[in-house]
């Protein structure tokens, strides 16, 4: 990796959009020595999720020039790159792009070139408190069946203590509750599209699928769920207040709660699905007056170099490097020791299935890699939450559904 000279350096300043996960805070800490080596000027645009995802796609789709460097993932980096909204990347021999794990790697490229870096990758997985599951008699296995799932939130639900058997995503949102009720759906045998690009929103297995996530979330989550996304639960995790959350692998760097256990996603029947594939990652928008230094950032803190920052920094350490991304991160000892959830991490994974299939016949786990997913599932996302909040019966809110998934698709002239 080339670093740029001081005097080249001296008066550029990158303005990165990213979104308000933990890594992505500690990474502004963590390049203070790349300001200190370097001279570039750092300024950080630190934003929730949905925000992040709106901004962002606004202002790379119009040119606006707002960024240098954008957090983007796995359902807009090919799309993205074949429109030529951000720029293929090309890094140093040393960078190692042959480390990065191959699901990731290619969910980031279009046609063998990849147009986003991943800073960490992800599945889903469940992580549950196994105080609590031993003390009720109850076990959760790895691909266990639903039911199971739901008789052991039951009976580690105990809100006159403050615990709720099951803290699920609710928000609305492409990527915030719809990300998690796609894999129910998947694990029921539902798709959002058929062959022809038609909603399937109105089928049986939607159905069953939304029925189930309302049941097992309003009767043993905790209240307010239609609220709650990842930095939510994840708070309510560490205050001991969930017994079991079902969602991104990264979660696990950051749970301060004893006797956590691992397991792999829950199915009703059928697994392909049933965990999603994700990665946050850095792009450069098309035309950016800073690409040349954008490229070096990212360069940098994508590489196996950051890594060891990360491991090796006084306020974080090994259990919070970011993980998911580079196959070399899980060989290092100082990593194995301290990271007891990687070998459940790896294994969700490398079984992450996002190649399209006679039953999805679409790229993409959690997410559908169209243009016109971020619309449809946006729209989806807010009736099902009035699904879970009680404003709509599960029916009302599959009808709507389907009517505007339908509408957008039509719009799009897919049929």
């Amino acid at each position: 990796m080339t670093l740029m000279a001081g005097a080249a350096a001296a008066d550029t300043s990158l303005t990165i959009a990213i979104v308000n996960n933990g890594h992505m805070i500690n990474m502004q800490k963590v390049a203070e020595a790349y300001t200190a080596e370097t001279g570039v000027e750092l300024n950080w645009v630190s934003l929730e999720e949905g925000v992040l995802r709106e901004q962002v796609t606004s202002d790379t789709a119009t040119g606006g020039g707002q960024y240098d460097i954008i957090n983007i993932g796995m359902q807009e980096a090919a799309i993205w790159g074949a429109a030529g909204w951000i720029e293929p990347l090309k890094f140093g021999a040393t960078y190692d792009e042959g480390d990065i794990l191959p699901a990731i790697r290619a969910g980031l490229s279009h046609e063998g070139q990849m147009y986003a870096a991943p800073f960490y990758g992800e599945s889903s997985m469940v992580m549950y408190r196994k105080d609590l599951t031993d003390a009720a008699g109850v076990n959760i296995a790895d691909n266990d069946s639903w039911d199971n799932v739901k008789a052991a939130a039951a009976a580690i639900h105990n809100p006159d203590e403050g615990v709720y058997g099951a803290c699920l995503r609710g928000k609305p949102g492409w990527g915030d509750n719809m990300a998690f009720i796609t894999t129910v759906v998947n694990s029921f045998g539902g798709a959002w599209f058929d062959k022809d690009y038609r909603p399937t929103i109105d089928s049986d297995e939607w159905r069953a699928a939304i029925n189930f996530y309302v049941d097992l979330l309003g009767n043993y989550g905790p209240p307010g769920s239609e609220g709650n996304s990842f930095n939510e639960i994840l708070a309510l995790y560490n205050e001991g207040k969930c017994g079991m959350w079902i969602d991104a692998t990264i979660a696990a760097s950051f749970l301060e709660v004893d006797g956590v256990a691992y397991a792999q996603s829950p199915n009703a029947g059928n697994s392909v699905g049933a965990n999603w594939l994700w990665a946050w990652a850095m792009a450069i928008p098309a035309g950016s007056p800073n690409a040349e230094a954008a490229s070096d950032f990212i360069e940098w803190a994508t590489s196996k170099e950051y890594v060891q920052a990360v491991g090796n920094h006084p306020e974080f350490g090994w259990g919070s490097v970011p993980t998911g991304q580079r196959a070399s991160t899980y060989a290092l000892p100082e990593f194995q020791a301290a990271a007891g959830f990687a070998k459940a991490e790896m294994m969700a994974i490398e079984s992450a299935a996002p190649q399209a299939t006679d039953l999805k016949p679409y790229v993409g786990v959690q997410f559908a890699a169209i243009p016109e997913f971020p619309e449809v599932g946006s729209a989806v996302a807010q009736e099902m939450a009035a699904a879970l909040s009680g404003a709509k019966s599960v029916d009302e809110a599959l009808a709507a559904s389907q009517a505007a998934a339908d509408a957008i698709m039509k719009e799009a002239g897919y049929y």
